[in-house]
């Protein structure tokens, strides 16, 4: 069992009242909160072994493998449409394959932003059972883009191999990923 202990603006709870925002903004105006109150809250951690880490450990890493997942999301989905046209739940599925879910919330503002970039192009397809579906390919200029990316990765992956292995690190004078 853990404790956490919140120290919090009684004004931040007069929501009833008033919105947060707005307490918030009354709490700016009056120089400060005058009254505070403080919360223990006990909550249980389950699966966790005894001894390994703390709280802030434990949501950490998922934060952190959120962020390496976010990291490599751009890579992998350009790698998915280098192979040719595709449909974004194509992309998704070829992602959920591979365990690396996606959600169409995720997806579509990504292709827009690299469709933006010039790096991919669309044309509507019209479809039997539905509205047209748009397919995506590579631009020349993503087909560019994907090789650096593919480049960086690699040096990227034989670093943390390399690292993670055996604590030699790979000398790699034509680049550093670093640079």
């Amino acid at each position: 069992m853990y404790c956490i202990v919140l120290k919090t603006c009684l004004s931040l709870f007069q929501i009833s009242k008033t919105s947060a925002r707005q307490a918030r903004l009354n709490e700016r105006k009056s120089g400060g909160c005058r009254e505070w109150q403080i919360y223990i809250i006990n909550i249980p951690i389950l699966d966790r072994p005894e001894g390994k880490g703390t709280i802030s450990e434990i949501m950490n890493i998922e934060n952190t493998q959120s962020q390496m997942r976010k990291g490599v999301l751009e890579f992998c989905i350009l790698s998915i449409i280098k192979r040719g046209e595709v449909y974004p739940s194509d992309i998704i599925e070829e992602m959920k394959k591979a365990n690396l879910h996606i959600l169409e919330g995720t997806l579509y503002p990504l292709l827009t932003r690299l469709k933006n970039a010039d790096l991919l192009a669309y044309r509507w397809v019209e479809s039997t059972g539905g509205p047209p579906r748009k397919y995506f390919s590579l631009t020349d200029k993503g087909a560019a883009f994907y090789a650096e990316l593919q480049a960086t990765w690699n040096e990227l992956a034989n670093a943390v191999q390399a690292l993670t292995q055996n604590g030699a690190v790979i000398s790699n004078d034509s680049g550093n990923f670093n640079q």
